[in-house]
């Protein structure tokens, strides 16, 4: 039997005993290996310690029983977390805001087991459950460049890294991030306007401005709407490999999240990439995807 299979047959195992005491030595001892080696080879194909995956199993499959009338605490209780303050906190640290406020956006669906081989097919090393939080923001306004484009005969998939590479290759970004009234200098890629008539939109890079009030009048502004998001980031990688990863975690949300995760794109808003330092790590590179979301009727 291969590690993948043998590391499949213990997720299968933890997956099938969420509500019961588990720990590495046992969870080791089940398929032949040392615990040291385990949680070593576990981790390496996951992406995570062990003990924190099934944490984040148990926090899954929790946010999905959000949906009764149960307390939170019995809810709590049922996934091995002693009080409500740290279930809530674990519940924070994932999903970004707390169990009650999830409940109103909660979908009854169970989340689907994991399967390694799935997953690594979009060469998620490192991050092989890509666990969104859901976050609320307001609406903000950005300055920047704009792009128009059309997702006819993938012609986006050529002209939006285009548009990068013009971009960082050029005195744009240096005068745009030399403009007044920047909130923070984290890029966004937006895309807005999307016409479903005839498949153009426009796409732009920006920054977050608290007034457009003397900019350089060259720049393009767009307000993008409050909403409700999920937000996935990216597997930590190399600096130049970033951008593949993006595309990976973007065919995961289409492919994998979306269909079982009991929401759609909310009408009528934007979704964007988000850079901050963290993009310009030399081996720890991410990015984070915020789709905007609302709950199926």
């Amino acid at each position: 039997m291969s590690y993948l299979d043998q590391i499949q047959q213990s997720i299968d195992y933890i997956e099938d005993h969420l509500t019961e005491p588990l720990c590495v030595h046992d969870l080791a001892a089940r398929i032949g290996f040392s615990p040291y080696h385990y949680y070593r080879i576990f981790g390496a194909y996951v992406g995570m310690p062990v003990m924190e995956f099934v944490r984040r199993r148990r926090l899954a499959h929790a946010a999905a029983s959000l949906t009764s009338d149960r307390r939170i605490l019995d809810i709590a209780l049922d996934y091995g977390f002693q009080t409500h303050a740290g279930f809530t906190k674990a519940f924070l640290k994932v999903y970004g805001l707390p169990p009650e406020r999830y409940r109103l956006h909660a979908s009854a669906r169970i989340p689907e087991r994991v399967e390694l081989s799935r997953f690594l097919e979009y060469k998620l090393k490192g991050g092989i459950i890509v666990e969104p939080r859901l976050l609320e923001r307001s609406s903000f306004t950005i300055a920047g460049y704009v792009l128009e484009t059309t997702t006819e005969n993938g012609q986006n998939l050529k002209d939006i890294p285009r548009f990068w590479q013009e971009y960082l290759g050029s005195e744009r970004a240096k005068h745009l991030h030399s403009q007044p009234n920047i909130v923070e200098h984290t890029l966004y890629g937006v895309c807005l306007d999307m016409n479903i008539e005839t498949n153009h939109f426009n796409y732009y890079i920006g920054l977050e401005v608290s007034d457009i009030s003397g900019l350089d009048p060259e720049l393009k502004t767009a307000t993008i709407p409050a909403a409700t998001y999920a937000v996935f980031t990216t597997p930590p990688t190399e600096k130049n490999s970033l951008s593949p990863h993006i595309q990976n975690t973007w065919a995961y949300i289409y492919n994998e999240w979306f269909p079982r995760s009991g929401h759609e794109f909310a009408a009528g808003c934007a979704d964007f990439e988000r850079y901050d330092d963290r993009s310009l790590s030399e081996s720890k590179a991410v990015a984070e995807i915020w789709i905007p979301i609302v709950k199926k009727p």
